[in-house]
This record gives structure tokens, sequence and C-alpha cells, in this order.
């Protein structure tokens, strides 16, 4: 990645009347490599008026956008090293969501009594939906300055921490927040009429931030019953995991008019304050999670995204069990267990877009990245033991054992780290595990033989692949751990014994009854 940005300064205002956004982009930039254009990813339905470089004003057939990636001749050559600063004066009527947040864009709402509320989603579709950026997600700028103006009687929370609020002699009202390290699709826009609630939170490492919830009016009820569930899972993730990681800017949520995504430090929330028999509410912690896996440690291609959305699926469950115990874990563990399709490997090796490894209805892994991504680590976890898998966890969130605030910074991470961070922390080779469970489709299959006394167990891989998984087996009560080296083991066990092999579920392995209950789902 030669071109990167380091600053991004968006001055961005609101037009709810028109539908539209009006904005001016100054991007510092930083080049490894001779330029002689800019590539920036802009979409069509915001038309650039005027562009400079380093102050100095390009004439419009300077630049083009015929496909959402806005190119710009420059007035001269730029070194390897090179930092120059562009703005881009743009505007327009965005493109809208249809069916936020499976699809992105501008999401127009409006309160009971009809006032605007409006908030914005581009995971998918990417973050040109409505500012210029580098659309990939090493395109992360070390730090962004978002200017909001919206009109009277609107407010704007978003990411980072409110630098300034000013009213302007015309009524409207100019909100300046200021993030660092912050994914560009993660930069977030939400006006309404908000309310909100907010109090410290005291952190188990020592240290103090602030929580705050932005809700409608008229749903101060709800709005406080989920508030209270804010230090719970803050103390969950910061007791299993490590410190939350935007600790010097803030813990925030707003109410958003669709279903939610994980806005960093601005996470957006749209479940209707519906709570589950988990008897917590489902998406702001999945939502929240997102905090150390995505935004915290982030994916260095769509590829490895499994990363994000595997983590965050797992850690609803292991807070069921944090909250409740094993039965409540086993329960979330087997309904993810039948959504699991396998029609596409988690990882592919190659370079796939975002839509392309979301969406169901591809060629990509589309909801495995979920609900399998969750299923291999809980395998993980259950094969190399709790501690080596939180040792593991740690070093690939926060890159290194032992975080504290402080003593960490935001991060790129792969499968290939991921997989060697196994194999360090554990002293062992893993690849064939990731090369099965990742790299393929199809589900292994544990195929059983009893014979009398002698009951022969082998694992069967996708393309006869080694997989010396070990597996628990129960005889008469008595759990006990098979090795299953070269991947078969054969046990001597009572002619009437009772057996149940992997008694606890422990293991992500072909399963007849679920693929036959699949079969019957509409």
């Amino acid at each position: 990645m030669a071109l990167r940005i380091e600053h991004a300064d968006l001055a961005i205002e609101v037009l709810p009347t028109e539908k539209a956004l009006k904005g001016v982009a100054t991007l510092r930039l930083a080049t490894s490599a001779p330029q002689t254009r800019l590539l920036i990813d802009l979409d069509r339905n915001l038309t650039v008026s005027a562009i400079s470089v380093d102050g100095r004003a390009l004439a419009p057939p300077a630049w083009t956008n015929p496909e959402g990636r806005l190119a710009i001749t420059l007035p001269a050559p730029l070194a390897a090293g090179a930092r120059p600063v562009v703005k881009i004066s743009y505007g327009g009527i965005p493109h809208v969501a249809v069916r936020a947040p499976w699809d992105d864009g501008i999401v127009w709402g409006a309160t009971r009594d009809g006032k605007t509320w409006m908030s914005t989603t581009a995971q998918g579709y990417g973050c040109d939906l409505y500012w210029p950026c580098l659309d990939f997600p090493q395109g992360e700028p070390a730090g962004v300055d978002l200017h909001i103006t919206v009109p009277a009687g609107l407010s704007a929370p978003s990411n980072g921490v409110l630098v300034k609020r000013e009213q302007l002699a015309d009524g409207r009202t100019t909100f300046h927040w200021r993030s660092t390290s912050i994914n560009p699709y993660l930069v977030s826009l939400n006006v309404a009429p908000y309310k909100e609630i907010s109090a410290t939170y005291s952190s188990r490492f020592g240290n103090r931030f602030p929580m705050t919830y932005w809700y409608l009016p008229g749903r101060e009820q709800q709005a406080a019953g989920l508030f209270e569930e804010f230090p719970q899972i803050l103390d969950f993730f910061e007791a299993v995991v490590g410190p939350y990681p935007w600790s010097a800017e803030k813990m925030g949520v707003v109410e958003t008019p669709y279903l939610g995504m994980e806005h960093q430090t601005i996470n957006a929330y749209g479940n209707n304050y519906a709570k589950d028999a988990t008897g917590f509410d489902w998406l702001l912690q999945h939502e929240f999670a997102h905090e150390w896996f995505g935004n915290q440690m982030t994916a260095a291609r769509w590829d490895d995204f499994w990363l994000h959305e595997g983590y965050a699926q797992y850690m609803q469950p292991l807070y069921g069990r944090w909250r409740e115990g094993e039965a409540r874990y086993a329960v979330m563990m087997e309904e993810f267990r039948l959504q699991i399709a396998n029609r596409a490997p988690i990882v592919s090796g190659g370079n796939p877009t975002s839509e392309e490894v979301y969406e169901d209805k591809g060629s990509g892994p589309g909801s495995d990245i979920y609900v399998k991504g969750a299923w291999v680590l809980h395998t993980l976890r259950n094969t190399i033991g709790d501690d080596a898998f939180w040792d593991v966890t740690r070093r690939v969130v926060y890159g290194r054992p032992d975080p504290k605030p402080g003593n960490f910074k935001p991060r790129f991470a792969t499968t290939d780290e991921f997989v060697q961070t196994v194999n360090t922390v554990t002293g062992k080779d893993y690849r064939w595990f990731f090369d099965v469970y990742l790299r393929q489709a199809a589900l292994p299959e544990l195929v059983q033989q009893r014979d009398g006394t002698r009951l022969t167990l082998s694992w069967k891989a996708p393309g006869g692949a080694p997989f010396p998984l070990p597996v628990e087996v129960q005889v008469d009560g008595k759990v006990q751990r098979v090795p299953m080296t070269g991947g078969t083991a054969t046990l001597d066990v009572p002619e009437r014994a009772h057996v149940v092999v992997d008694p606890a579920s422990r293991l992500l392995k072909r399963s007849a009854a679920v693929e036959a209950v699949q079969r019957r789902q509409p």
C-alpha cells in the first residue's frame, strides 16, 4: 500500500430537507512511492466541486470520477516520502441504504413527532459513500477530526471525543469530534434530537472513562435499562480479554434507525431494546465485542474478517457462560451450530472484496464467518485449553500477552499470524487444524466403528488431509481424552458399556442430524 491517509479533517453538513450532504475533506497523505496521480475512493453520487493540493487549486479537468474512484492528476509529481495535503469539496444526495445494515448508505428515518433521525452504515459498500477515503482495511487514518453541522434542535454524536460544540448564528450547530486510528467504514454520522445518559466507568485495570448512550426522546425507561448493561459487559470483556482499547475516548452507543454496526466508540444500536432468554441484549454485546475484535485488532484483508466476526460471535455464548454457566453456553452454541452452511471456506487465500466475503448468496462464506468462526474458536479453546486460548487472543488483539492501559496500540492481524501465534503459545504445529477448519468448506467427519470390545475412531478430513484432533470419549460415565495420533485410535471397552463420543460437544464435526434439519428448512 503505497498511499495512506495520516489524518482526515472532515467538515460535513447534513441537509435533511434535501436528504443531502455537503462536505470538505482535508486529507494529509503520505506516499512510499512516486506518484503522478492520486486515487481516492468517492461515490459517484457525490459531485466534486473543487480540489487543491498543498494549497494549489486544480482546474476541473485535473480530476475525474467515472466509477467511484476519484482520479486526481497532480500538478507536479510526488516523490517517495512526500506528504501532500489534499482538500476536496464535494456534495450531493448520497446513496440510501435499502436494508441496512445488510446493505449500506444513509438511513433516513423520523422520530415519532416527525423530526430528523439519520445514521450511516458503510461496512460493505464502503466509506466512500459519504467521505473521500481509501476504502480497504489498511486505509485506516491515524486520526480523524469530524465537524458535523446539523439544523437547529438536532445533535450529532460521533466517534471519539467531543472537542467543541459551536452554536452558529442561524441556529445550526457544529459538533467537532476527534478520533484516533479508525477503520474507514467506522466513521459515523448520527443525527437526531438525541437525549443522553452518561456515567463514569471504573475499570478493573485502575483507569476511569466515560460511558454514554444517546437515545430518542420518549424512550427514557428502555434507555436506562440498556445503559445498566454497559458496565456489566465492559467488565466481562476486560476480565477475559483485556483493557478496553478506547479508554482515552469513551464507550459510546447511539440509537439508530437500523439494527446496528460496530462504529468505534459510537456503536450503532437499533434492536428496539429486545432481550431474549439469555437476559441480555445480544446486539449491544456483539457490536461492543468489535471494539476489541475489529477496531483494536483490525483484519489486514477482508479474507481475514472471520477474526472480527467469529470472535465477536463467540463472545456471546462466552458471556452467557459468564452470567449463567455451562448450560446457557451449550444452548447458544447449539443455535449457532444449526446455522453453519459450509458452502465455502472461511479463508479463501485470495483477495476478496467485503461483499464477496459477507454475502450469503455469493461464492464466499457469508454468515459462516460468524457461526462457523465461533465454532472453530470453541473447538480450539477445548483443544489447547483456556489459558493458552486467552493468551493467543490477547497477543492477537494487543500484540502482547500483558496488555495494560497505555502499553498497546491498534494493530492489524492476519489469519497466518493467528495460526503462528497458536503455534508459539502451545509449542505445537496446529496448521493441520486451521487448514481443515478455515481453508476447506466441508467439515471433518468422525467415523465410529464398534466391534465387540473394540471401538475404533478415525477422522475423515476433506481431501484426506491429516487431522489428529484429540477426542473425548465417555465410557459408562467416565470421560477420557483420546489422543488420535495419526487421526485414528482404537479403544478397548466393555462389551455392554454405554459409550458417548465427544459427550460435551467440544468439537466441530460433520453431523448427519444437523444436515437433515437444514434440508427440512425452507
